[in-house]
């Protein structure tokens, strides 16, 4: 029984999404949730199988009547991207999530809640643990990897699956059915340097770029939010017109799917320009919020003195990476010409992190078109290239091509304008989904993906509705029902 979400409805949804909230699951961890799911068949005394990779597959027969009904996989992912704010300690390799009661919203203490995807995966769970429902046979699979690139779809074992309908659980609002999404790749690029001792009569501070919105990079990287890695860089750049600085360290953000929250960065200079320093710092602090008051009211500009660092990064390394960072493309690329709003191709510069003798930079773009993938991956590559860095391009995954004379999304459709007397949106989406490789693993796979409100997902604003989880599970056991027999 949830003790913090145990009275909520639907109880047996609530109650293991508590349970899942309860056991660290970040990307490429997932050791400890693939235990807890193949307990929970166990359990129940349900089949169970896994590939190689590590994905889980549970079945469970048809109830009662439902037998000469086509068989149905409920699917979701069993990570999470895992960001915290940078005053809250949380090891999310060991910690369980926190989860709260806010209103009619179910959110994290200072971190992501994970009900991206741990929602769809309890509902998947739910149905096999229900007593009480009617369903045709269901198979609920479960992948790992998917935030850093849909590794356990792309690596996904041929003989999991018999059914040829599949309900894929991660959408992030109620009354939209998703049929088709974008495809991505990564790039990142290494600057290598040799660390150089500071020169005496240095002195060395501390600036945090913090308080960004962030969010999925998507989904809501057509809403014009801040991305601090670019903000502090372009500080960075300009600072060095007027002050001699030299960097110790620069880093921000933490997944490839995430726009960056927070960026930090110290740097050491001469103390005789100290002066100088406060007030070009001063000047861009007023910048950044004339700029950003109303996308990004929370903004937070800060610099602080802090202990010498013990080396910096190399003058003609620190010079060929702000450089990179500040020609590097974020945002929008191209917007849809067919269907107004629609992000076709994006890229966001997502993580910097420096080690010993490295400064890795990681991006990641998107398209529903696989050419134009492809063509804002290499320019960014060349800008990589350019800068003297070694790039790295990632295998991707590929879009899912809708088809809107879909079986399942009729059915859908009908039982949606049934209970709720108006159409459903039909939508295809930004952000990435693992139909198309599901797909491509098992062709001819009739697929569509709902879900309930989730906001802010890939931050620490992460939350769920209560009562869309209510309406999505009715819906979901209305289709469940409304299966067509088979031919």
């Amino acid at each position: 029984m949830g003790q913090i979400l145990g009275n909520l409805e639907p109880k047996i949804v609530w109650d293991i999404f508590e349970d899942i909230t309860q056991v660290p699951r970040p990307s490429k961890h997932e050791e400890k949730i693939i235990a807890y799911v193949i307990d929970f068949a166990k359990k129940h005394n349900l089949e169970f199988k896994q590939d190689k990779l590590g994905n889980v597959v549970i079945k469970k027969p048809a109830t009662p009547g439902m037998e000469n009904r086509k068989g149905v996989v409920l699917q979701g992912h069993l990570d999470m991207v895992c960001e915290k704010n940078a005053d809250v300690e949380h090891d999310f390799l060991n910690d369980p999530i926190k989860p709260y009661v806010d209103g009619d919203w179910v959110k994290a203490q200072g971190t992501t809640l994970g009900a991206d995807n741990g929602i769809g995966v309890a509902m998947g769970l739910a149905v096999l643990a229900s007593n009480d429902i009617a369903h045709p046979d269901v198979e609920v699979l479960l992948t790992r990897d998917e935030e850093t690139g849909l590794t356990g779809a792309q690596q996904l074992g041929t003989d999991l699956l018999n059914n040829k309908i599949l309900i894929n659980l991660d959408s992030e609002e109620e009354g939209t059915f998703i049929i088709g999404c974008a495809g991505g790749t990564n790039t990142s690029g290494s600057f290598y340097y040799d660390a150089e001792p500071i020169p005496t009569g240095y002195i060395a501070y501390k600036i945090t770029l913090k308080g960004l919105q962030g969010g999925h990079s998507g989904l809501e990287i057509g809403d014009g939010r801040g991305n601090a890695v670019k903000l502090l860089n372009r500080f960075l750049w300009n600072l060095g017109t007027t002050v001699d600085f030299r960097l110790a360290s620069f880093d921000g953000g933490n997944a490839h799917n995430a726009i960056p929250r927070e960026a930090f960065a110290t740097i050491t200079f001469h103390h005789q320009d100290e002066i100088h320093f406060h007030s070009f710092a001063d000047k861009f602090r007023q910048t950044l919020f004339q700029e950003w008051k109303s996308k990004e009211p929370n903004i937070e500009f800060i610099f602080e003195k802090v202990e010498l660092p013990n080396q910096i990064v190399s003058k003609e390394t620190q010079k060929k990476l702000l450089r990179a960072i500040y020609a590097l493309p974020h945002g929008v690329i191209r917007y849809s010409p067919d269907v107004k709003g629609l992000v076709q191709t994006s890229t966001n510069l997502a993580v910097i992190n420096t080690k010993p003798n490295e400064i890795f930079v990681l991006t990641s773009q998107r398209s529903s078109l696989e050419s134009e993938k492809f063509d804002i991956a290499n320019q960014v590559k060349i800008v990589f290239e350019l800068a003297g860095s070694l790039p790295r391009q990632g295998d991707g995954y590929p879009s899912w091509q809708p088809n809107i004379n879909s079986p399942i999304l009729e059915v859908a459709k009908q039982v949606f304008k049934k209970m709720y007397q108006r159409e459903p949106k039909i939508e295809v989406i930004h952000a990435g989904l693992e139909c198309g490789l599901i797909g491509e693993k098992y062709p001819g796979m009739d697929m569509i993906s709902f879900g309930p409100n989730l906001k802010d997902v890939h931050s620490p604003a992460e939350r769920v509705q209560i009562s869309s989880v209510q309406n999505v599970w009715q819906f979901l056991l209305e289709v469940l029902k409304n299966i067509p027999e088979k031919e």
